[in-house]
């Protein structure tokens, strides 16, 4: 599969290249785009299109399939309440935070990554299971991750909203319901640990603001005296170490 996005991201840069370059030697007419699906006379053929355009999509929505079916929302809202805690507005800058939501979350989802590619991938590939087998077996291991992380109570929240029978089992739960289930689960969370990481530095801000006031100094900012201890506290108590540790063993 790795193979295969490489293969299509190379095709994207060369066709954007092959653009600019005949807009700068002054073409006449920019180039046009056309789309054909050419069977060959075989089914192969066409099967083997039909996924060339399967792969496109799955790369235009894989944003928000990282987004809403995996660690990332929680990882990225728990970085970004660290820094406001410590009172950093633009340190570490946005890519920095992304970066590292994005490699922390390949890291918790890769057994599952690994999982979907022995079982509906690699098969699907050989031919030995069709298109529709393959994407259940692949959403298997997603829906388990899911519901590990999915309180009952969100779960049953949505069953009520869309006025669905209670299910025998969380097999039973259609894939609708998790999604938005998950991600309420995980907004939760990452609040719920947004908070605890807040008050220590909320501490550190209100000795100084006390401390600053019985001084007489009034006019001093506190955030100006208490964002130099904040930030040797969380050096000394290695802070990203322990909340990456936090954030990675928070996945059931």
């Amino acid at each position: 599969m790795k193979i295969r996005l490489i293969s299509a991201y190379i095709f994207l840069i060369s066709f954007v290249t092959i653009v600019f370059s005949t807009t700068a030697y002054g073409a006449t007419e920019p180039p046009g785009i056309s789309l054909t699906i050419n069977g060959g006379g075989s089914p192969t053929s066409t099967a083997n299109s039909l996924q060339v355009l399967l792969l496109i999509t799955v790369i235009a929505i894989a944003p928000t399939i990282l987004v809403m079916m995996t660690g990332f929302t929680r990882i990225i809202i728990v970085l970004s309440f660290v820094r406001n805690a410590i009172g950093l507005q633009q340190t570490p800058p946005n890519q920095v935070l992304v970066g590292l939501a994005l490699f922390l979350t390949l890291f918790i989802m890769t057994p599952i990554i690994n999982k979907i590619s022995t079982d509906a991938y690699t098969p699907f590939t050989q031919g030995k299971i069709t298109q529709e087998q393959a994407i259940d077996t692949a959403l298997k291991p997603l829906r388990e991750f899911m519901l590990k992380q999915t309180n009952n109570t969100d779960i049953n929240l949505f069953l009520d909203i869309g006025k669905r029978a209670t299910p025998q089992s969380l097999d039973d739960v259609s894939t609708e319901v998790i999604i938005p289930a998950f991600i309420t689960s995980e907004l939760r969370r990452a609040f719920i640990i947004g908070f605890i990481i807040f008050l220590p530095f909320l501490i550190i801000d209100m000795v100084v603001a006390s401390t600053l006031m019985s001084m007489g100094m009034i006019m001093l900012p506190p955030v100006m005296i208490s964002l130099p201890f904040k930030i040797m506290l969380f050096v000394l108590v290695d802070g990203w170490g322990l909340i990456i540790k936090t954030l990675v063993t928070s996945f059931n």
